[in-house]
């Protein structure tokens, strides 16, 4: 068995061999289509640290009016400190918003001189929420306008969820079009390689003619015969993946400061610590593709 395993290994190699030139299309174009799904691996990852970042950064902000006694707003704190998906509530006094408010327009003369000019601070408190977890927001903040309903005169003068809330859904919705995006233009390219492998394993089926031909009439099994143009699918998607893995690499390693910079994340760094999984996914898709492709043509084209 295993003798027979080495000459089908060894048949199908002089196979790819001799049809160099027909293999190298069928490489070229898995190549394209590895490269799309090791790219995907990691741009995927790419915007999913965007996504987690700036949720980590979300939070609930709530300004009182300027009327606002600090005993009110220090109880108010309290009660919602004592709320378990409260992970962190951070006070902002009067005065501490105005020098915030200096220190932001300390280059606008007009600002200042206009602040100046009202001879009091018409800015008020406020507090900033951090929940455990961004879902947890809105019962946070529904619990917020019962309690500030239920009380006689609210202290709040607005609460700044909606925009937060309405910028995550919009950048949530943008990482779901380009998911399918990117799966949709994956599934193109495999079918594309599909049919060019399944194309270039015909070929080879048709300039094997005669030496199928021969091992029919010398008495070799039906899997020696098939074995080799399955070995030649194989190496086409071993060989793609090889190289899709090499280019990566550098492309990789060029874009890393950029989008070290710009995302948070160095993706050279990511490539290298999540080598492991690309490496099997890409090799794997690769081997896959090569495989069915060929199976499919010896199915439909070598009759034994």
């Amino acid at each position: 068995m295993l003798t027979s395993l080495k000459r089908i290994i060894r048949t199908g190699s002089v196979g790819f061999v001799r049809s160099a030139y027909v293999s190298f299309s069928a490489i070229y174009v898995m190549v394209i289509t590895l490269l799309v799904i090791g790219g995907s691996l990691i741009f995927g990852a790419l915007l999913d640290h965007t996504l987690v970042t700036l949720k980590s950064k979300v939070d609930v902000n709530i300004y009182f009016t300027v009327d606002a006694e600090d005993e009110a707003i220090l109880a108010f704190r309290k009660q919602v400190e004592s709320l378990s998906d409260v992970k962190v509530v951070t006070y902002l006094s009067r005065d501490e918003a105005l020098a915030q408010f200096k220190e932001r327009h300390a280059g606008d003369e007009l600002t200042i001189r206009a602040l100046e000019e009202l001879g009091e601070n018409p800015l008020g408190a406020s507090i900033s929420i951090t929940a455990h977890d961004p879902a947890q927001y809105e019962g946070i903040v529904q619990f917020i306008n019962e309690t500030s309903e239920s009380a006689e005169a609210t202290i709040i003068d607005r609460i700044n969820f909606n925009q937060n809330k309405s910028a995550i859904d919009r950048l949530t919705n943008i990482v779901t079009i380009i998911d399918k995006i990117t799966k949709i233009i994956v599934m193109t390219l495999v079918f594309v390689t599909v049919l060019i492998t399944f194309n270039t394993i015909r070929l080879a089926i048709y300039t094997a003619r005669d030496e199928v031909s021969v091992m029919r009439l010398v008495g070799a099994s039906n899997t020696f015969i098939r074995g080799p143009f399955v070995v030649q699918g194989a190496l086409y998607g071993v060989i793609a993946g090889v190289i899709t893995l090499i280019l990566l690499y550098p492309i990789a390693y060029y874009l890393g400061p950029s989008t070290d910079a710009f995302f948070g994340l160095n993706i050279f760094r990511y490539y290298l610590a999540d080598f492991g999984r690309i490496f099997a996914i890409v090799m794997g898709s690769g081997a896959s593709l090569g495989i069915v492709s060929s199976a499919v043509a010896i199915s439909r084209y070598l009759r034994i």
